[in-house]
């Protein structure tokens, strides 16, 4: 018999063991779905983890790399905050496509105007967009008690839907011969998120995930908050006669991770992808999930699984050339992730015993 005995406290030791279990499980569970497929489950690794680190080009992928885990370190910091307290926002997705119609709607509206504060409105709003696409589940909790984990849910492909309609009508380029796509924020020096560090690939959003670490840890460590929060996650009851107002930390946590996922699709929309298109959401919203959970919702943590998830992305894309994988595949490999995790987390809380008395 196998029986699981519950810990009197979680593990420290398996809390931060466990996702490096995920990490070695998900590379031998991908390579053997990568030999089903008929492709060398060695090198498949290899080109995912290795190749865009200290392969040919390495210099420029590292560039990339910081590009890919900005928006999903910015996004997944907001997200630790709820998930913390209880409060499962799913819908970071939607909120990020918000952000970057508002930060591109804006630059469009006072196109081709030269500002120096066009850029700084462009931050504002963003935040603003992702957070008012927060509050729809926030307020709908607090008003009617509905389930904020189904509506964030919901609100992503009704996003999606309003992200098609920009592309295709308000938004689309006059210029652009018929083709469906705002302008080029690229070619808009004022509104164009440009790299501080040429040859780096650091631009402004990834400078904006570093503070959010930064002032996520300082939140939930140093500030009375963050004790509220850790309290209402770990201990409900105990919260309420604390003082903790159940309703205040639903607001606070949705409007929070919203706005951090619209700037994240500001950020986005003004640099690396350039332009408001139907296929603009790169599933960021959904893989910072995976990212959150994987940095077991510390900031520090979460920085490192942002760059290991980015590393995938950018591992994926190359093994998806060099070696033919579908897209599909990366898709699966970068899902186990998150199921290991799961499944090792179980450690955390609980003894595995072998054998004992019958029942």
């Amino acid at each position: 018999m196998i029986r699981l005995i519950r810990r009197p406290t979680p593990s420290k030791f398996w809390s931060w063991t466990t996702p490096i279990l995920a990490v070695v499980a998900t590379m031998i569970a991908g390579g053997l779905l990568f030999a089903l497929l008929g492709k060398p489950p060695v090198e498949a690794i290899r080109t995912i983890f290795w190749e865009p680190l200290f392969g040919d080009n390495a210099d420029y992928f590292r560039g990339q790399l910081l590009v890919k885990a900005g928006p999903l370190i910015l996004i997944a910091s907001g997200l630790a905050v709820g998930f913390r307290a209880g409060i499962w926002n799913i819908g970071a997705e939607g909120q990020y496509i918000m952000g970057a119609i508002c930060g591109a709607g804006l630059a469009l509206a006072v196109y081709p105007a030269e500002s120096p504060w066009l850029f700084p409105a462009m931050v504002i709003a963003g935040a603003i967009g992702g957070f008012l696409w927060g509050m729809i589940p926030a307020l709908l909790k607090v008003w009617f008690g509905t389930n904020e984990i189904l509506v964030s849910l919901m609100l992503v492909y009704v996003a999606q839907n309003l992200l098609a309609y920009m592309a295709f009508g308000p938004m689309k380029n006059p210029q652009g011969m018929g083709f469906p796509g705002s302008r080029n924020l690229q070619q808009y020096p004022s509104a164009f998120n440009e790299e501080l560090i040429p040859g780096t690939g650091a631009h402004w959003g990834v400078l904006a995930a570093l503070v959010a670490v930064i002032a996520i840890y300082v939140l939930m460590q140093r500030h009375i908050m963050g004790f509220r929060i850790r309290v209402a996650g770990e201990a409900p009851r105990a919260a309420r006669f604390a003082g903790v107002v159940p309703a205040r930390l639903v607001v606070f946590c949705l409007g929070l991770s919203g706005a951090l996922a619209g700037l994240a699709g500001m950020f986005e929309v003004s640099g690396p992808s350039g332009q408001i298109t139907d296929g603009f959401n790169a599933g960021y919203g959904f893989t910072a999930i995976i990212v959150a959970f994987l940095g077991r919702l510390h900031p520090v943590g979460i920085l490192l699984a942002g760059l290991l998830m980015a590393l995938t992305y950018i591992g994926g894309d190359m093994a998806q050339m060099m070696l033919n994988l579908p897209s599909a595949a990366i898709q699966v490999f970068q899902g186990m992730l998150l199921f290991f995790l799961l499944g090792f987390d179980l450690l955390t809380n609980y003894r595995v015993r072998l054998g004992g008395a019958r029942a």
